[in-house]
């Protein structure tokens, strides 16, 4: 079992607990919140991940972890144990990420990217959100990035589609089409 593989079985496990037993907006912001003070403190992160380090170990140190914090939602920290058990802690941040996709499925909402060369306007980028909204049917969050290596045009990721519509593709394009003609 592949280690993707794996935490995306488990933010499903705790997404369709988490719908039958609690609040999974809040489930959500705690195995963020945990992972992210794992990964803010290098020391605790390497102990957490080294296979060399005793199961019970590591098990008492997520108890003592979750005792002191004393606001997570029980099912996180039944998950948090259980990834202790069978030391797959180094999941982790994997499996936050999974969650977040999954709450964002839930909520009928997808990631967009666009890429320009030069920046747009608020306007432009509202009308293209609400664009990309109607062709997807979903909410969209878009986030705009600049790359003036693109010349001109723009690149648009919407979940896991890409659309190129830049000119540095078009012309390699075009230089590719005249390289076959010429053969």
């Amino acid at each position: 079992m592949t280690g993707r593989g794996a935490a995306i079985r488990y933010a499903r496990a705790l997404f369709d607990v988490a719908q039958k037993e609690a609040d999974i907006q809040q489930v959500g912001r705690d195995v963020g919140e945990f992972a992210q003070f794992v990964a803010s403190n290098e020391m605790l992160a390497r102990v957490l991940a080294n296979p060399a380090i005793p199961v019970q170990k590591k098990r008492a140190l997520v108890q003592e972890l979750t005792s002191r914090a004393g606001t997570l939602s029980p099912i996180v920290v039944k998950l948090l144990a259980l990834l202790a058990e069978r030391d797959r802690l180094a999941l982790l941040p994997e499996i936050v990420r999974s969650y977040e996709n999954r709450l964002m499925d839930h909520a009928q909402v997808i990631r967009a990217e666009v890429v320009t060369a030069t920046a747009l306007p608020p306007d432009r980028l509202t009308a293209l959100q609400q664009g990309l909204a109607g062709a997807t049917g979903r909410e969209v969050q878009l986030e705009h990035r600049v790359d003036p290596s693109i010349v001109g045009g723009a690149i648009a990721r919407v979940g896991s589609t890409v659309y190129d519509g830049s000119v540095t593709t078009q012309l390699e394009k075009l230089k590719q089409q005249l390289t076959e003609a010429e053969a």
